[in-house]
């Protein structure tokens, strides 16, 4: 079956009704193993997970969260958190933050590194690949011929195996507001009738993808020169947030800096300093 005509078969399923009880098995599996907050979503669960749970045989929601809660299938948990988040990213996105980054953090960070030249960066919930792809594009075009003498690859992380098979694939719909030199330097079209390109090799090879829970510790090898998460706190309640930014901050380097998405809040931390919109400095 066509992706379409699936879509549109999945849209026209009559939810099925979930009991508080099951609503709220799942919720906390959820908010616990994941940090994502759904305790104001019952609708939204009914709606999006219907489907796929009588496709998978079952006839209604209290099996299969009995199946999910008891086999923790992390292809189950993962059709679970793609169905009820998104995965919603483009290139360009927040342009402000890019904004700053080429012209205020990259000059000091290639300052203060100019010793060791490397830079230390992360992409926390990267989705289909474009932010870090993006950054590295910034990187390249900024440090320009010396940047073969430089390590920059880019971490990008997300707990979604989906997401990151399309972020390795490196292949997309490009959008009007990528530079025209960009657009030649950095891509190659691959289908010119849908208007796909490749992002090239040499932005490919400065991003290291990798899964990861933000639930999870943070043991990465360096601490980091910039941490970006945005848009994803937005599915985490103000607790599960204030004890992930305080990961971010142990896991930064002093004078390092965390981008959030503009239309999350970042509570108290002393740890860091507002610089911008949506842009902390750790002290």
């Amino acid at each position: 079956m066509a992706g379409e005509e699936l879509k549109q078969e999945e849209n026209s399923f009559a939810p099925m009704p979930i009991s508080d009880r099951d609503f709220h098995r799942l919720v906390d599996f959820i908010q616990k193993n994941y940090g994502i907050d759904l305790s104001k979503k019952q609708q939204l669960i009914s709606g999006r997970l219907s489907y796929t749970i009588k496709s998978k045989g079952y006839n209604g929601f209290g099996p299969y969260i009995d199946h999910l809660l008891e086999k923790k299938d992390p292809n189950d948990v993962e059709t679970v958190i793609n169905k009820l988040t998104t995965n919603y990213t483009f290139f360009m996105r927040e342009q402000e933050h890019y904004n700053f980054f080429q012209n205020t953090i990259l000059p000091d960070l290639v300052k203060r590194h100019e010793k060791d030249r490397v830079l230390s960066i992360w992409s926390a919930g990267c989705a289909s690949g474009e932010e870090p792809y993006n950054i590295s594009m910034y990187i390249k075009d900024f440090l320009g011929p010396d940047a073969a003498r430089w390590d920059t690859r880019v971490l990008a992380t997300d707990i979604s195996q989906q997401a990151l098979a399309k972020a390795k694939r490196g292949r997309y719909t490009l959008p009007d507001t990528i530079p025209p030199a960009w657009r030649t330097r950095f891509f190659k079209p691959v289908n010119a009738a849908e208007g796909e390109y490749e992002v090239t090799q040499e932005i490919r090879d400065n991003v290291i993808f990798q899964t990861f829970n933000l639930m999870d510790p943070i043991h990465f090898r360096l601490k980091f020169d910039v941490i970006f998460c945005r848009n994803v706190m937005i599915y985490f309640n103000q607790q599960t947030k204030d004890e992930l930014v305080a990961r971010f901050c142990a896991a930064t380097e002093p004078g390092g800096y965390l981008l959030i998405g503009h239309s999350e809040t970042m509570g108290r931390n002393p740890g860091y300093r507002y610089l911008a919109p949506a842009t902390f400095q750790k002290r």
